[in-house]
């Protein structure tokens, strides 16, 4: 499965949202890595969404790189366990996305690799990264993009 290309959502007639038919979850789920510092603005886009619910899955670690008082919904814990656990009880029949955004050695890594392709594999959805300067100063192909991005790819997934 290739990564998720996703084209600009065509307006409604009336240039308006669509009203939601049904409410559509999404769980977010956040590990310790630089790309959660995105979490506020990412959670934000989701919300405006109609006929979204949010939920935040978030480890400890992740917590050091945004501020839980600026996430606008109920965060759950948990020490590590949550990532394994949820994507083995996850339904097939729904979509699941993830953006492997990380610095380029661990991009490099003939594991980090093996593990996307197993994703992909699962018939999990990626989420493509963009080349930006990374924390580090290098410039880097997997970093998390931000600006309605991810408002697109949920839509696309509703649609699904």
């Amino acid at each position: 499965m290739e990564p998720l290309t996703l084209s600009e959502p065509q307006p409604s007639p009336q240039n308006s949202l669509p009203t939601p038919e049904k409410t559509y979850h999404v769980l977010v789920g956040v590990t310790g890595s630089v790309a959660a510092l995105k979490l506020p603005v990412l959670v934000s886009e989701l919300l405006e969404i109609p006929g979204l619910k949010v939920r935040v899955v978030t480890t400890e670690r992740a917590k050091h790189f945004y501020n839980p008082q600026e996430i606008p919904v109920t965060l759950y814990s948990d020490a590590e366990e949550w990532q394994t656990c949820v994507i083995r009880a996850w339904d097939m029949t729904k979509p699941l996305l993830f953006c492997p955004a990380m610095n380029t050695a661990m991009w490099e890594h003939p594991i980090t690799a093996h593990q996307v392709e197993q994703l992909k594999d699962f018939g999990y959805t990626e989420i493509p990264c963009v080349v930006k300067r990374l924390v580090c100063g290098d410039e880097g192909e997997h970093q998390l993009e931000e600006e309605n991005y991810w408002e697109k790819a949920t839509r696309r997934c509703i649609m699904l």
